[in-house]
């Protein structure tokens, strides 16, 4: 059992079992060819089944000493740990080498959110009279009224859109699918775009299905997006580093916000933990204290 062909195994485990997409795939791989590379010059002997925990652990000093992010630590820990944990499935090695090991702590960031005024604003800045504003608008749109991913939204099909349920059909991290409630406002910008601009444009062959198209007919990029809500912000003089993902972020916090009940929100994301979801339950700790301040009969100051 050799590094090249255990790695392999891992990756066909992963594609087949798991479901996931290329993108993670390859940084599973990475993950494993790093501890790889430095056991070829640290421990040139050691094949996957005979790692032990002190060289993991000498691995994961290795990566402080160099100033890896202790984030990106954590990341190469995780993929390790499913490394691993594919071996003992298969019965490659008895114990598991990373079960003592910790992940470091990090902090979590919280994402910068926009608030309701805030994206009307971005939403309203684009000048209707200029080529691929219709389109614009009805992304933007999408991605406020979903909290779709920007991969899912670039990816999204005619055939997914079930307007009259008022749900769309989103294929999201690892093939999962999932059904997310859609406004009528959201619904309205995608008609107008696809009938006013859509219709009339020649398509490439194979992008027939996909709702967001470029000038040449064909898919949009993921970088299309990020310039589009890039330069909305700025024509609505929203100063905060916002992207598609900030969208995302805000549909979540505003829905929770609301009131919105966690377990419906993350079913909406499509979050495979409630863990993940949580962090919009911290994002709005200034209004929490000004509740507090103003109902609790302990904060308030005497008279």
């Amino acid at each position: 059992m050799n590094w090249q062909s255990t790695i392999k195994g891992f990756l066909a485990y992963l594609r087949l079992e798991k479901s996931l997409s290329a993108n993670s795939l390859e940084a599973y791989e990475h993950d494993v060819q790093r501890l790889q590379q430095f056991l070829s010059t640290h421990a040139p002997s050691v094949l996957p089944q005979h790692c032990q925990s002190e060289h993991i652990r000498s691995f994961i000093l290795f990566l402080h000493e160099l100033g890896i992010a202790a984030s990106s630590q954590a990341r190469m820990i995780s993929g390790l740990k499913a490394f691993f944990t594919y071996l003992v499935l298969e019965k490659l090695i008895q114990e598991d080498p990373m079960e003592l090991i910790d992940t470091p702590r990090i902090g979590r960031k919280l994402p910068d959110v926009l608030t309701p005024d805030e994206v009307m604003r971005v939403l309203t800045s684009l000048d209707m009279s200029k080529p691929g504003s219709t389109r614009n608008r009805a992304m933007m749109e999408t991605l406020y009224s979903c909290g779709l991913r920007v991969s899912e939204l670039v990816n999204l099909k005619i055939s997914q859109i079930h307007a009259r349920d008022g749900f769309l059909r989103v294929i999201g991290k690892g093939n999962k699918e999932r059904l997310v409630p859609v406004g009528d406002v959201a619904l309205d910008w995608i008609k107008h775009y696809m009938e006013q601009t859509r219709n009339h444009q020649d398509i490439s062959a194979g992008h027939e299905d996909f709702v967001f198209l470029n000038a040449r007919g064909k898919q949009l990029t993921r970088m299309t997006v990020f310039n589009v809500i890039r330069e909305s912000a700025q024509g609505a003089g929203v100063e905060k580093h916002i992207s598609p993902h900030t969208f995302r972020h805000s549909f979540a916090t505003h829905l929770v916000e609301a009131g919105a009940d966690l377990r419906a929100v993350q079913e909406m994301l499509g979050h495979a933990s409630i863990i993940t979801t949580e962090i919009y339950t911290h994002l709005d700790r200034g209004r929490l204290r000004e509740e507090i301040l103003q109902f609790h009969p302990r904060y308030s100051n005497p008279e």
